[in-house]
């Protein structure tokens, strides 16, 4: 049975907020040696309007979150990708295809990825680093979500809210060496492609393993 995707052209605006950046003072001598770096699936939780959750099963919202989280992650790799050449950055990513190949293989799903420590994480995958996102929604972001949960979830107005960050910790001990938290608000349409251009377009500037 073919699904129908919501076809809604969005605009992601800044919070009226800035962006909060935290970077660990001894992070260069920390990362000194980093040369490849992981890319988790994003932590998603999907608050939906009242209506909505009654068209919905808790199993729905759940799978609706993996979705977009693994969405978020390979969105997130491939802008990596696609601006490797400008920012010349110091570290390569793992393929997101052998990071949850590797997670899986380990038992690992993607509920159960909280449940370990990311030195933990760090060794199972091989890599110097990982980097971790979360994302928060009111209201549901992607057409993957949509897909998932099995409604049109329509248009929605100025009150749409979603709070992400980005984190990266070192694989020696784990340590958190830098964070970035951003609001995105406005109207937010239903494409994380939007989502993750405007928090990567705003962190890139501040990303620490970018070489310029």
């Amino acid at each position: 049975m073919k699904r129908l995707i919501a076809a809604v052209s969005a605009i992601i605006t800044m919070a009226s907020c800035g962006p909060t950046i935290y970077k660990a003072q001894n992070f260069d001598s920390q990362t000194a040696s980093h040369k490849t770096v992981a890319i988790l699936p994003s932590e998603v939780s999907i608050q939906l309007r009242p209506n909505e959750t009654k068209k919905t099963t808790a199993e729905q919202i759940k799978q609706a979150e993996e979705n977009t989280g693994k969405d978020i992650q390979d969105k997130m790799y491939s802008w990596f990708l696609k601006r490797s050449d400008k920012y010349k950055y110091t570290v390569s990513f793992q393929d997101i295809s052998k990071t949850n190949a590797l997670l899986s293989q380990a038992g690992i799903s993607y509920n159960a990825m909280a449940t370990k420590t990311k030195e933990e994480l760090c060794q199972l995958l091989g890599v110097d680093a990982v980097i971790s996102s979360r994302a928060a929604m009111k209201k549901p972001m992607s057409e993957g979500a949509a897909i998932a949960v099995g409604v049109l979830l329509g248009s929605w107005g100025s009150t749409n809210d979603v709070q992400t960050s980005i984190s990266i910790n070192e694989g020696k001990k784990g340590e958190l060496v830098w964070k970035y938290d951003y609001n995105a608000s406005g109207s937010v349409g239903s494409s994380t492609d939007r989502l993750v251009n405007a928090l990567m377009r705003n962190a890139s500037r501040k990303f620490p393993y970018n070489a310029k």
